[in-house]
């Protein structure tokens, strides 16, 4: 637990540093488009599914319905935040990588080529398996959350293991190639679920969530060179 601390704190520090600054202005530029975007493309799926079937005839329960639909909209595009998020920065990861190992690993060698298709399927693949899961999981999230005050437990439980297993791939393939990267990752399976928790937790929070990719990134560098290092893989 102490060093996932030290990892973030290492990560939110480096956030002033000039290399950052342009990454980071771009992925809030980017993040932002792509976040409105998606809470069109949702408000306007529900809009189409639900406030044009009167079935309530009754006009003030039909405009609480419509207010009603409107925060579940928010909720839900809130929750698909990191899916948004991640795929931005899929493609900014290399820059984000290079400062932090600029930083703090800077005799660290050469890293593996990754071809665009490479890192275009990744970011594909990651979000569609993000959305299709919290969308499925709404229906669990949501029982949970009335009855049992678990709803978000459980979002962060699940997100936390796909967010950490995304960002550690992202960056260990930069070194290992995915068998042996995948290895890692398994052998430290907690530590690194419990770095995509810390992230899926920053993710939700308002503003901050913007800034969540790079810190996420460079602190799941941090957490990679000191497993790879621990299991002698440098």
């Amino acid at each position: 637990m102490a060093t996932m601390i030290a990892s973030y704190a290492k990560a939110i520090a480096q956030l002033p540093d000039p290399k950052l600054a342009k990454i980071v202005l771009i992925g809030l530029v980017a993040t932002l488009i792509l976040y409105a975007l998606v809470y069109v493309a949702v408000g306007w799926g529900a809009h189409h599914i639900l406030y044009r079937v009167d079935i309530f005839g009754w006009h003030p329960l039909t405009i609480f319905s419509e207010v009603l639909g409107g925060v579940a909209v928010f909720i839900l595009t809130l929750l698909l935040f990191p899916a948004v998020a991640t795929t931005v920065l899929s493609f900014l990861l290399e820059d984000v990588a290079r400062a932090v190992e600029a930083a703090y690993y800077p005799s660290l060698g050469v890293v593996r080529r990754q071809g665009f298709g490479e890192l275009l399927w990744q970011a594909v693949r990651f979000m569609l398996v993000m959305l299709v899961i919290n969308i499925v999981g709404l229906i669990f999230y949501i029982p949970l959350a009335i009855f049992f005050g678990l709803g978000a437990a459980l979002y962060f439980i699940i997100n936390g293991y796909l967010l950490g297993r995304e960002y550690f791939e992202l960056v260990a393939m930069r070194r290992l190639d995915r068998r042996t990267a995948d290895a890692l990752r398994r052998a430290h399976l907690g530590r690194v679920w419990l770095g995509g928790i810390v992230l899926a937790f920053v993710s939700t929070v308002p503003f901050l969530n913007l800034l969540a990719p790079v810190i996420g990134t460079a602190a799941m560098l941090h957490e990679f060179e000191a497993l790879r290092s621990r299991d002698g893989l440098v």
